[in-house]
This record gives C-alpha cells, structure tokens and sequence, in this order.
C-alpha cells in the first residue's frame, strides 16, 4: 500500500513534486534569515544547577558591575612620564566611548601611605600617582606591595598593569510581553556588544606601538566566540560542500551525479536552517558543525541510493527508468530507515546531559535527519525523473582494490582480525579507565587568539581567571562584645561599629590565609586584604576591634564601596573571600581542588559544615565537567541498548543482530580510549564522540547486513556472498566513510580546540569503524554463520 502511495504521488509526479520541494525551499529559506547564533555563557551551564542560583545571590549582595580588562605592558618603566602620559590618554579615549560607565587605572589606586600627611587627612583627601605632589616612586612601590592591588591591578614584577572598563548598566527592571521581545531585546545587547568590542578595538590599535595591549572580560569573550561560531558555520559548510564535491567527481566521473546528490544537501540544509528559525533554536559552538554533519550525513544517504540505482541499471538494462528508481526506493527505503533510525538514536542520547545546548544539538540533529531523509526520498528520484537514461549511467564501473583486498582479509587471515580485535580491545579499557573530564577554559582556544593571550596573560600575572568564592556565615545575634552601653548615635551605626568582632576578624583571616597557602590559587582579597592596609597605615600595629569600627565609619563612602562593602556583609552578618585560580596550571585538577576546601575549612580550620558555603564560576564549570562524565556513561548505555533493540526488529536474529552491533562498538571504544592513552581531556564536544559514531558507524553495518541477506539468499554460499557484497554495498561504504572521514577532518580549521578534537576523533573513529565493518563484520558472519 505504502509503496502503491510512493510510486503514484512521488515517482509518477515529479513535476508535481519538484514544485512543492520548490516552494519549501523558498518559503524555509525566507525563514532562514531568522537562523540566530548564541556564545552567551549561559549556553555552557546545566539547567537548574541551584549553584548558579547562589552566584546570583552573592552577585546581587555584594555588588557586581559588567566589565573588561585591558592588560597594558608600557615599553618603558610603568611609571616613566611617557608610560604614565600614554595609559591617562588611553583611559581619556576608552571614558569618551558613550558605553563605558568608568575606567579604573593603576593611576585612580588612592595612595595612603606614600606621604606623612595625619591617617584621617590622607583618608579623606587621598592621592593617586597623577597627583603632581606626589613621590611617583614610593607611590608605586606600595601599589605594588599593596595586599589589595598586588597582582590585581599590577603584576608582581611592575611589567604589567590591569585597566578595568566598566560598562554602563543594562536595564534588568524592563518588562517583556512575551519571549519573543525578550529575544529580540537579547540580540540588540549582542549587536551592541560586537560594536562596543569593534570600537574599543580600534582605541587600543592607536596605543599598541608604544606598549603591548590585550583585551579580556566575559563581553569580550562571548563577542569572539560569536565571530568563531560564524566563521564555523561558514567555514565548515563551505570546506565540507567543496569536498563532497571533489569525492563525487572522484567516484562518478560524471556532472549529473554531482547536482543530483548536491541539490539534497542544498534543500536539507536550507530547510532545516528555516526549521530552526521558526522554532527559535540557536546554535551554539556545540551544534555549530550542525550544518557540516547534516551535508556528510544526507550525502552517505544519497550516496547509497545512487550506488545501488546505478547497480540495478545495469543489472536490468531493458526495464524503464521509472521502474528503476521505485526498485531502488523499495530495495534501500528499510536499510535508509533504520540508519537513520540508529542515528537519531545516537542523537536523542545527548538528552540524557543536563546541559541545554548539548540537549538541543541532539533534537537538532534529529530534526535535521528526518529533513535530510524526507528530501533524499522525494528530491532524488524527482531529478532523476528529468534525466534522460543515457546521461545517468556511467560508461565505466569502477572496481576498488581496497574492498576487495578488505575481503580477501575477511576470509584468509581471519585469525589476524580476531587477534587485532583482541589487542583494541585490552587497549581501549586501558585507555578508558584513564579517561578525565579535567579541562581549562584557556585551554579551548588557539595560542594565537586575543581570548588566550589575554587570559594567559590575566593567569600568571594578574593573579588568576576562573573566580571561586568562599562566603563564611556568622551568628547574627553576636552580642558577646557588643552588650555595654555607648554614646555612638543611632543603632544602625553601632550595629556597623560593633560588627568588627576579634572572633570575626581572626576567622576571615585564618580562612585568607589558608586559600592564599594553596597552589593552584591567584589572587586572594577579602577584608583581610584591608585589615592588613590598615595595619600598615597604623605604623605596622594591629587595630583593636573598636578601632577597625571607627576606621570603618571615617573611610570616605568612594573608597568603601570599592575596597570594603564588596568584602563584608553587615546586614546579614556574612563575609566574602574572593579568589581566582590560575586555569592555565599543569595539573590544576578543579574536583579535587574544591573537595580538599570543603575538607580543609571543617577538619584543619574548624568551620562547622553551616559556617560557610563556596560559589563562583568555577563551580559552575566543574559542575559542568562532572555531570558531562555522569551523561557520557548514560548516553552510551542508550545507544547500545536502543541499536541493539533496532537491530533484533529490524533481522529478527539474536545472533545477527549482536555480529552486527560489535565492530562498531568497539570502534566507538576505542576512540575513548585513544583519547584516554592520549592524556587527552573530556569536554563538551569530545564527550559525544562515542556515541555519535555509533550512530553514524552502525549505518554501515545495516546496508552491509541487509544486502548480505539480500545476496545469501539467492547465492546461499557465504563467501561468494561475501565477494559480491565487497564489491557491491562495499563500494558504497567505501565512499560514504571517505566522505564522512575527510568532512569531519574540516573541522580543524575552527578556532575552538574541542570542535578541532570533536572532527580529528570522529573522523578517525568512523575510518576504524568502516575498517571493522568490511573485515571484522564479514568475518563474524563467515565464523558465526547467522543465516540459514
């Protein structure tokens, strides 16, 4: 009935259905130009994670304003008249760009020890190094040695300074009618943001020649890893479209076999870009090769209908063409199905992470396949309707010597195969058992972008990139010290006179001194960083704890709401310590990092488990970083279970069905575990590796399967079955693996080192997985004898 339905609406109706395919075509691709990217840093967060929550919290509380960061390397000695003439400049034209709220500069730091003007004096009219009275040398040597602004603003060598950019606030109270005008609202802040980025670029060009300049800050990042994406999306498309073209011409030698199999990956493509317009779908840098992988896969589609149409033209030379293409149709519409089938499979495992974009890549590219399969069935035999017969045979067919020696190997040197096997798979376990989810940010880009430069630069000497932060709770009802009567005013205020306890101030500083004592940790600031300031300015003697509440409500409102209220909370009796690990570090291991906090502040310092709580990015990251190891182990459980089920449906045959799912299995293990021999890290795209090529890999084990059924049946010997299929449903593997391998070899070009791994190890997984389906699989077949 289904195939009655095809051949009258489909076969019978090309012209009919090559103007409804036409009208697709306009109307997604108008859609198309809704196609919109995402690089926020929401899109590298799980869903829910209730940490992110906590960051908010701290954020709101202690205050956090949008920013970048310039790191500036003066030619000349940091504070010669030209180097200190050159950075005001550069903070002059950076303030006039109508965006920037302010500019905080190693010449705004207020000096309050470098002259012998009384403590309240300096306090209260503080000097900066652009104070013409005063001594620059000695201003600069307590900047340097400041416990505040050493290795925050300027590096512990003098060399580099750090210029903060902040940026004007956005409106968060705005209102939004629905979540189409939210979005909108979100893509005018991106434009904006790639001009802010355009314009403060082009500020630094004029005052790179006399000092080195890189620029940093999450607006930045997210601005650049947008233009990665682009250039991705581009790149990848192109290079891959360029190289089918090429495998085509190589395996055909003729135009007609160019177009046809081209025009499908042209309306696949265009469709799906409009598809994913009108439901609002963003990509990402992790569905960013979304448009490559949908042209290799739609391709492998096309390129076995036509193998097999061109086959049956000549096995049946006198039968009409129409009559042909329907053969064709019926013959590979069950081995097209269940590959595709097999392949979504592979996809809506990635469901199964907590993280969005990786969920959304898996429904994308189950979308895209069902596009790519609905236009392979309709679009092709539709072309080949318009072709006269003579222009769509080739005049010569082209026999491979490497699927004919592939199995001659199958059938001699069977023990060879097995042993081989054997040793891959002691090596993946191996190799799998070393497998870590351990990356760093600055780790994801080439050396030679501003991302790297600036964060490595930031890392060693400017105290550290990744934030972590460790907020210690205090009673709120800590009358102990604060019992006696005073005349100090309102209760407000000596409530803030009083909060200073010894108590308070010896745990903020146990708890400073303890993360400042840890390796991998940058920068460390939280009031200790002031109380030391403080005790310097004291003629090196430690304040009393009702001297630190005098000293607190003297210290002028523009210097506590930089270097205090972002450290202490009286309100709600809590104190922040802020740190930066140095993510570039050998061996920084985040997990056991903040396992060995969390264990240290209870057993070596003493903290009770409610007396203090970490937050920051850097958890959010490891959060992300364990749960994509907790995803892989259940994605993978999916795919094999889900394969293996679609298997015994579709040849009803244990033992077939388990010959059929090994080779490519153990090619999906063993690229974990080259990966893991390697010493190479997890992350976001490698993660999907395994379960992807299966996906894709076990494809070539159905058409390989479903023809040796097909051929076994007539021939009913097993190894003249098995030389027909070589070179028949080889053939085609053959060139669908090329395809495959070399497309996903493009991905190298990209900027975004886990898309450059993502490409390397699926190309080389699928090259063993074609590899084992034309030795391991037939020689499995010729061991197990699975047909009767």
């Amino acid at each position: 009935m289904l195939a009655n339905f095809y051949q009258k609406n489909i076969i019978e109706k090309p012209k009919l259905i090559f103007i409804l395919l036409l009208i697709c075509l306009v109307g997604f691709g108008y859609n198309s130009t809704n196609f919109k990217l995402d690089a926020s840093s929401e899109t590298l967060l799980i869903e829910g994670d209730p940490d992110l929550e906590y960051l908010n919290e701290i954020t709101k509380r202690y205050g956090a304003r949008e920013f970048l960061v310039l790191t500036y390397t003066p030619e000349e000695n940091m504070i010669s008249s030209n180097s200190i003439r050159n950075l005001n400049n550069l903070k002059d034209e950076i303030t006039k760009l109508d965006w920037v709220h302010g500019v905080i500069t190693l010449l705004d730091i207020p000096l309050l020890n470098s002259s012998d003007k009384p403590l309240v004096e300096r306090l209260q009219n503080f000097q900066t190094l652009k104070s013409d009275d005063i001594d620059k040398k000695r201003g600069f040597e307590e900047i340097v040695n400041s416990p505040v602004f050493r290795n925050f603003v300027v590096s512990e060598d003098g060399k580099t300074s750090g210029i903060i950019v902040y940026l004007k606030s956005k409106d968060t109270q705005k209102k939004f009618k629905n979540k189409y005008e939210l979005e909108k609202y979100k893509d005018e802040i991106k434009k904006k943001n790639h001009e802010n980025i355009l314009e403060i670029r082009e500020v630094i060009k004029e005052f790179n020649k006399e000092s080195k300049i890189h620029l940093g800050g999450i607006p930045m990042i997210a601005d650049d890893m947008m233009s990665y994406i682009k250039n991705d999306i581009v790149v990848f498309g192109l290079g891959v479209l360029l190289f089918i073209i090429c495998t085509l011409w190589f395996v055909f030698r003729k135009l007609i076999w160019i177009i046809v199999p081209i025009s499908s990956c042209f309306f696949s493509v265009i469709i799906m870009m409009g598809l994913l317009g009108l439901l609002g779908w963003k990509v990402t840098v992790i569905s960013s090769n979304f448009i490559a992988l949908m042209l290799i896969l739609t391709m492998a589609m096309n390129i076995h209908m036509s193998t097999r149409f061109l086959q049956l033209t000549k096995q049946f030379p006198e039968l009409k063409k129409s009559k042909i293409i329907l053969m064709t149709t019926g013959k590979m519409f069950w081995p097209i199905i269940y590959t595709v089938l097999t392949t979504i499979c592979a996809f809506l495992s990635l469901i199964f992470s907590e993280i969005k974009p990786i969920i959304d890549f898996g429904w994308m590219m189950t979308l895209g396949l069902i596009t790519s399969f609905l236009i392979t069935f309709t679009l092709l035999p539709t072309l080949l309707n318009f072709v006269k017969s003579n222009n769509v045979s080739l005049s010569k067919e082209q026999n491979s010597k490497i699927t004919s020696f592939f199995g001659s190997v199958s059938i001699n040197n069977k023990n060879i195969i097995f042993g081989s096997t054997i040793i891959i798979i002691i090596l993946s376990i191996i190799g799998i058992l070393r497998l870590e989810v351990e990356n760093s940010f600055i780790n994801y880009f080439k050396k030679n972008t501003e991302i790297y430069k600036g964060m490595k630069l930031i890392d060693e000497k400017l105290g550290g990139t990744t934030p972590l932060e460790v907020i210690i709770k205090f009673p709120k009802a800590d009358k102990e010290e604060t019992e006696e009567e005073d005349d100090w005013g309102d209760e407000e205020e000596n409530d803030e006179k009083y909060w200073f306890t010894k108590d308070k101030i010896n745990k903020i500083n146990m708890v400073h001194n303890y993360l400042d004592s840890l390796e991998p940790v940058g920068k460390v600031l939280s009031f200790s960083s002031i109380i030391d300031v403080a005790t310097q300015l004291n003629n090196n003697k430690p304040l009393g704890t009702l001297e630190m509440g005098v000293l607190y409500s003297k210290i002028p409102d523009s210097i506590k709401k930089e270097i205090v209220d972002p450290y202490i909370s009286i309100e709600d009796s809590e104190a922040r310590v802020s740190l930066r690990i140095k993510d570039s570090q050998e061996g920084l291991r985040r997990n056991d990092l903040l396992k060995q906090i969390n264990y240290d502040l209870q057993n070596k310092l003493g903290l009770k488990k409610d007396e203090f709580k970490l937050g920051g990015v850097l958890i959010l990251f490891n959060n992300l970083l364990q749960s994509l190891f907790k995803s892989q182990i259940l994605t993978l459980a999916f795919v094999m279970v889900g394969i293996f089920i679609m298997f015994l449906i579709l040849f009803r045959n244990i033992k077939l069905s388990l010959i059929g799912v090994v080779p490519n299995f153990i090619a999906a293990f063993f690229i974990l575990g080259i990966i893991g021999l390697a010493g190479i890290p997890l992350d976001m795209m490698t993660i999907t590796i395994a379960a992807i090529t299966i996906g894709i890999a076990v494809d070539n084990s159905i058409h390989y399967i479903y023809r040796f059924k097909e051929e076994f049946s007539k021939i009913k010997d097993y190894k003249k079955t098995l030389t027909l299929c070589h070179s028949t449903v080889g053939m085609a593997i053959l060139n669908t693996s090329i395809t495959i391998v070399f497309g996903f070899s493009i991905l190298v070009l990209s900027n975004f080192i886990p898309t450059i791994y993502f490409g390397i190890f699926t190309g080389i997984a699928m090259l063993l997985a074609m590899i084992s389906v034309l030795t391991l699989l037939p020689a499995l077949l010729l061991t197990f004898k699975p047909f009767k």
